[in-house]
């Protein structure tokens, strides 16, 4: 079996790197009282010459694909050193909040277990310690747990580490990993016996960490990488105990706008190879049982179609929205067959998900940028909702491995109630909490969650998730943060944080802007905000940041915002068009070098993002982005205080455009407004590894935005 990691690790289903990753804050307090001159980074002019337009870059020579130029790695030293200067004076503040944070974890905790093929499964965490410890026992079993993996003993040595997938074989004797230490996304695969404490490490390396077993617990499927690009591309078939040299490839993919992955069916019969692009998919299908069996296809791919299928109780269920930009859900019996309708897509509903039980089906559905959760008895046709109270909430479906059972495990949590876990009986529809994240101290009372709807320059209206403490709301007068994504059809649903009661329990008013290129309102909302629809992107967010305003939820010369990789981008746009929205702004591994990066498909991500961007080698493509692209619209005028954060070994969006970002940003810029890129020499994309390390990278972020709320403590120069 594979473990879910993402029920066991945290019980919400949310995507980490467009939550915002900080990265890491070293003080050192003998810079507080020097007067450190900002980097300037040197011109280098490099030409670049596109459908008649030159552009020229005097910071690409930042630009270091092996992470080895020592002028490069200087200058980012510099960077950061002058970064840890100029914030030296809230060093006590940033421990400050890092103790708050600490101080609301719950320091030992595990999962809920569940069961599966013979076994209950948990995940634990103790204190003291940053990693998950993964752990089995027979079911109904009070002796000891057995540890399939410690976290913490496989990250000794590394400064990164993360568990990408953690997979049991089918006979239960052996289980396999995939494990990144350098925060590239790049994985390699150990094995261990079950009935031995030795492991074999690195047995597979350049994986996706994308791994399956057979049926015959010998035979282990994974996806490859490229090694320039790491575009998953290639699927291969190891035999456990051989090398990889001796490994067969089963199937590639010679088109550089697809991903490659593997997942197994709810059936267990086969292993399904996805072929996907940001607007097309196809899959090809392994015999689990047969697994030396030729691969077969499904259904062809064809533009602008999306399938996503399962197998289960000998019938192919699949999503799809080859009717209709909204998804419905069809079956068939055979490969090659018509599909029947099962589930007709609606124009106002979105079906974002299914589960396949024996006497039920579920079905998880957005309507009006909220998820219902819909269950359907497949003989009587009975139809039941689970029922959510709060204005505004996050839900999915649960890990539910088992499917002769009546009990479904979902998940709920809203801005004002921490993330929990429930299981509703589908016969009786009685619900029991199995688990809900503690948190010392907290009073759902205190605070106040709520839904608008902010009507953008072109009419459409925009829903806005935000809360508050209802004590220190006092209208037109609270600081304003103000979050955003916005990019490849993901929703960022209003999920309870408790790092964000540091903010609220300081007067401040957190919003999250659901702008179109989110999936908040289904596909039609992600399509009115991708590819030449993009500017709506940063127009929504800046309507609603000065709607909230206008409304008495933030006060003029106290608002901030802040986004992470494509909300990076957003940031990097809105801080051109609308600089004097914002106090100051947190860009986190921001992509806004968007010309050159899409104009090279050497550089991991491009060529499969052309259908969220576009392809700059097409004329119209090239001016729509050149248009809104965050380094090749810097102006001179006055900018937001600004902290950009990256990582050198980041894999998704490459170091050298933040720091070429800030480097153009520093030169152009009017004004005296502080302007800090800090580097983490040892991440990636993420950030920091370890739940500790994270608590530390967040403490960094507000303690920026907190001492720029009392600039004539932190920052007199800046003194009003």
């Amino acid at each position: 079996m594979k473990i879910d990691l993402n029920s066991l690790l945290a019980p919400k289903r949310v995507l980490n790197f467009c939550l915002v990753a900080f990265l890491g804050f070293q003080t050192n307090l003998s810079f507080a009282g020097e007067n450190m001159s900002a980097p300037k980074a040197k011109k280098q002019p490099y030409t670049m010459t596109t459908h008649g337009d030159v552009r020229v870059d005097d910071y690409f020579w930042l630009r270091d694909d092996k992470r080895e130029s020592p002028e490069v790695i200087d200058y980012l030293t510099k960077e950061n050193a002058y970064s840890d200067q100029q914030l030296a004076l809230g060093h006590s503040l940033k421990d400050q909040i890092y103790d708050e944070l600490l101080s609301r974890m719950k320091h030992d905790d595990e999962s809920v277990p569940y069961n599966y093929n013979g076994y209950t499964y948990r995940s634990r965490v103790v204190s003291g310690k940053n990693y998950p410890i993964y752990e089995r026992r027979a079911i109904n079993s009070n002796g000891e747990w057995q540890v399939l993996v410690d976290g913490n003993q496989r990250a000794e040595g590394s400064e990164y580490y993360r568990l990408g997938a953690l997979t049991v074989s089918p006979d239960n004797n052996i289980v396999a990993i995939a494990e990144d230490r350098e925060g590239r996304n790049n994985y390699s695969v150990s094995f261990r016996s079950l009935f031995s404490d030795e492991w074999q490490n690195a047995t597979l390396t350049n994986t996706s960490g994308n791994i399956v077993w057979a049926n015959d617990s010998q035979t282990l499927f994974y996806v490859n990488k490229d090694l320039q690009t790491l575009l998953p591309y290639q699927v291969f078939r190891h035999q456990y105990g051989s090398s990889q040299k001796e490994d067969s490839l089963i199937f590639e993919e010679n088109d550089d706008t697809y991903y490659v992955s593997i997942s197994k069916s709810s059936s267990k019969d086969f292993i399904l190879i996805g072929v996907t692009s940001t607007e097309t998919s196809e899959y090809q299908l392994i015999d689990a049982n047969v697994p030396n069996n030729p691969v077969t296809i499904l259904q062809k791919r064809k533009t602008g179609v999306e399938y996503y299928p399962d197998h289960f109780a000998g019938k192919f269920y699949i999503r799809s929205n080859h009717e209709n930009p909204l998804f419905g859900l069809y079956v068939t019996a055979q490969v090659g067959e018509n599909w029947d309708t099962l589930i007709a897509p609606r124009d106002d509903v979105d079906l974002e998900g299914f589960d396949l039980f024996n006497k039920w089906l579920v079905l998880e559905e957005r309507q009006n940028g909220l998820v219902n959760i819909r269950q359907i008895n497949w003989e009587t046709k009975e139809e039941n909702y689970v029922k959510f109270d709060d204005p505004a909430y996050m839900a999915w479906i649960d890990n539910n491995p088992e499917s002769n059972t009546n009990k479904l495990r979902y998940g709920y949590s809203s801005m004002t109630t921490p993330s929990s876990i429930y299981e509703i009986d589908m016969g009786t529809q009685e619900t029991q909490l199995l688990k809900q994240q503690e948190v010392k101290d907290f009073d759902k009372s205190k605070y106040q969650s709520q839904r608008l709807w902010i009507t953008a320059q072109d009419g459409v209206k925009v829903p806005v998730s935000l809360v508050y403490r209802k004590d220190l709301f006092k209208e037109g007068t609270n600081p304003l943060l103000v979050y955003g994504y916005g990019a490849y059809g993901y929703s960022i649903d209003p999920s309870f944080s408790s790092s964000r009661l540091s903010l609220l329990d300081r007067g401040f008013v957190y919003a999250i802007a659901h702008i179109r290129g989110g999936g908040e309102l289904g596909k039609k909302w992600y399509l009115q905000g991708k590819t030449i629809n993009k500017m709506n992107s940063f127009t929504d967010f800046v309507d609603v940041t000065k709607a909230l305003i206008q409304q008495g939820y933030g006060q003029s010369g106290h608002i901030y915002a802040m986004g992470g990789s494509a909300g990076g981008l957003l940031m990097g746009t809105v801080v051109n068009i609308a600089p004097e929205l914002y106090e100051g702004v947190v860009a986190s591994v921001p992509f806004v070098d968007v010309v050159t990066t899409m104009l090279d498909p050497s550089i991991p991500l491009t060529t499969g993002e052309y259908d969220e961007w576009g392809n700059p080698e097409e004329e119209e493509a090239y001016w729509r982005i050149k248009a809104y692209s965050p380094y090749d619209n810097i102006k001179k005028q006055q900018y937001p205080h600004m902290l950009v954060t990256t990582g050198l070994h980041d894999s998704q969006v490459q170091y050298w455009e933040p720091a070429k970002w800030v480097a153009k940003l520093r030169d152009i810029k009017q004004g005296d407004s502080l302007l800090l890129l800090k580097t983490n020499m040892n991440a990636g994309h993420g950030g920091k590894s370890g739940r500790y390390n994270a608590l530390d990278d967040i403490a960094f972020d507000y303690s920026f935005i907190l001492m720029l709320e009392d600039k004539a403590k932190y920052f007199p120069k800046f003194k009003k």
